[in-house]
């Protein structure tokens, strides 16, 4: 199984969003050489809101609040998360996705509890602080993978907006990257790929860094080479990796032959795999 996760800048673009879709309808079609055929390898796709969100609540007066990538979310801004990823992004993704012959579903965390969540704990900041994030989930042990399972079994692609729901029915904002990494872990995906505008984790001159191991994560973290949403990313590949994903692969997402190679498992020319041993620089 593959999991594909893109941020929501990739998708409020009419060219980058067609990019995305091409890609992806490649990915899904794509079959083993032997013969018969082998169908595809499943594929998951979760994505975020982003600029939408942003837009939404500027519109409604609501001050945009984050730390470390992640959205502090009360009551007002949750309403907006929610309107948002579920109706507008993900109704637009799966259509287009749909036209171009993908058999997508439109869900979110609360679809069969796939992201049966709990509330999120104070958040301890990369600089220090302690920070209450209101409403915003962290996906649970419990989450109910079997919609995904059949679905994914059956060929079709579901399509996740990153909102997660309480074992009392409440509505959570949970970030796309988290609740990716925890889809892959638990969904014991393959391969995990985090698709947004950027070529990768970048080193302190601007370089994408091509491989990355879990010890370093804490590393680029603390010293300040990885911020704001790049932290998020992070963490959710360190929480994949440890739940048995082979590889992570951070990638542009403008970019369709390094976004499908990325899915694909061909090393795209310009990205960063993260992986369980990386020898180099930044391991």
């Amino acid at each position: 199984m593959i999991v594909v996760k893109f941020g929501g800048e990739l998708l409020d673009d009419p060219s980058r969003l067609r990019t995305v879709v091409s890609a992806m309808a490649r990915v899904a079609a794509e079959r083993s050489p032997l013969d018969p055929p082998v169908p595809p390898v499943p594929l998951v796709i979760v994505h975020g809101g982003g600029k939408e969100i942003d837009a939404a609540l500027e519109l409604a007066g609501i001050e945009k609040r984050q730390v470390d990538g992640l959205r502090i979310t009360d009551e007002a801004t949750l309403e907006a998360v929610v309107a948002v990823l579920a109706g507008t992004v993900n109704t637009r993704l799966v259509a287009a996705l749909t036209t171009s012959g993908v058999a997508a579903v439109g869900l979110t965390g609360a679809d069969g509890r796939c992201g049966l969540s709990d509330a999120a704990p104070p958040h301890r900041a990369a600089d220090g602080r302690i920070v209450d994030l209101g409403r915003v989930g962290i996906p649970g042990e419990q989450a109910d993978m079997r919609l995904l399972r059949t679905l994914a079994a059956n060929q079709f692609v579901p399509v996740i907006a990153s909102i997660g729901i309480g074992a009392d029915g409440r509505l959570f904002n949970v970030n796309a990257d988290t609740f990716a990494g925890h889809l892959a872990g638990t969904l014991g995906a393959g391969r995990l790929v985090i698709a947004g505008t950027t070529p990768g984790v970048l080193d302190d001159r601007g370089e994408t860094t091509p491989l990355v191991g879990p010890e370093a994560i804490d590393r680029l973290i603390g010293d300040g080479t990885a911020t704001a949403g790049m932290i998020a990313k992070l963490n959710a590949c360190a929480h994949a990796l440890s739940r048995g994903v082979a590889e992570v692969v951070i990638v542009d997402g403008r970019d369709r032959a390094a976004l499908e190679a990325a899915a694909l498992g061909a090393p795209p020319a310009t990205a960063t795999r993260v992986v369980q041993t990386a020898v180099g620089r930044a391991s």
